[in-house]
């Protein structure tokens, strides 16, 4: 049977949150889902596991970083609907049959973002991510998405019969100069008001690393000097559009994921006070 969503996970040394991972995506209910795991070389052990793991198939190629891995993924995947999943991320239980019900009730939608979660390694809750609908300038000059990748799915169709692929001479900015050109390419957007995914803030940042600051500060040179001149005014209405969409405001919740704790179930966290700074 043909899936509905194909979830691609880029992955090299990481199989103990790629396991995680996995978990959160196997459980999912309601929705047909094919998870196609990229990695880069990890080892026999991997291979071990991922052969006992229906739904999920293993990829061992070299490639040239996460994007290459990522776009490998997505020349293989059969879904009509598509995203990437990090190791270090994980879906909510049924978040992927509420995409897929997003996708049919909005036909003309090609990419949706929902919200997410930032939690800390034992599975603690940092803070909430709520999208709005990206804006290329910002984009542009901020060195920020206005979303997660974690809980950014689109149609195939961009890649199939597009070919928005991400740019695999990337290292940090990849989804942000992708986003920038699904913008300039016309393809329409959606908030798909729900939590959906979960990321792992595991004290370290890819974009803090030297060569990603650099290509990061590049991203932000290629600007037009009008753009780069605005931007506390551009920073401040990208602000002004969290506030006006409600991207602040959140009741108490609960939410379930596995961690590294206890792997073979999800475990429930209870937010009494949902804050949006992502403190480390």
């Amino acid at each position: 049977m043909r899936p509905d969503i194909s979830i691609i996970t880029p992955s090299f040394q990481q199989a103990d949150w790629l396991k995680l991972c996995a978990a959160s995506i196997a459980d999912q209910e309601g929705v047909q889902v094919e998870h196609i795991v990229q990695d880069a070389g990890t080892g026999p052990e991997l291979e071990t596991w991922a052969a006992g793991r229906p739904g999920l198939t293993l990829h061992v190629e070299r490639d040239r970083g996460m994007y290459d891995a990522i776009n490998r993924g997505l020349r293989k995947a059969s879904g009509e609907i598509v995203a990437y999943l990090n190791c270090d991320e994980q879906y909510l239980p049924g978040a992927l049959a509420g995409v897929s019900e997003f996708f049919a009730a909005n036909p003309d939608v090609e990419v949706a973002f929902s919200h997410a979660l930032v939690v800390g390694p034992a599975g603690e809750f940092r803070c909430c991510r709520k999208a709005i609908v990206p804006q290329k300038i910002h984009t542009w000059v901020s060195g920020n998405l206005a979303i997660l990748t974690c809980a950014t799915f689109f149609r195939r169709s961009l890649v199939a019969e597009k070919e928005l692929f991400f740019n695999p001479e990337l290292r940090a900015v990849g989804d942000g100069e992708w986003i920038m050109r699904l913008l300039d390419r016309g393809v329409r957007m959606a908030i798909l008001p729900r939590i959906t995914s979960v990321f792992v803030d595991q004290g370290t940042n890819l974009m803090l690393a030297e060569g990603s600051v650099r290509e990061q500060a590049a991203l932000i040179r290629s600007a037009p000097a009008w753009a780069r001149a605005l931007r506390p005014a551009v920073l401040l209405h990208y602000r002004l559009r969290k506030i006006v969409g409600g991207a602040y405001r959140q009741p108490p919740f609960d939410y379930a994921i596995y961690t590294p704790a206890q792997p073979e179930r999800r475990t429930t966290f209870h937010v009494a006070k949902p804050t949006f700074r992502w403190r480390r």
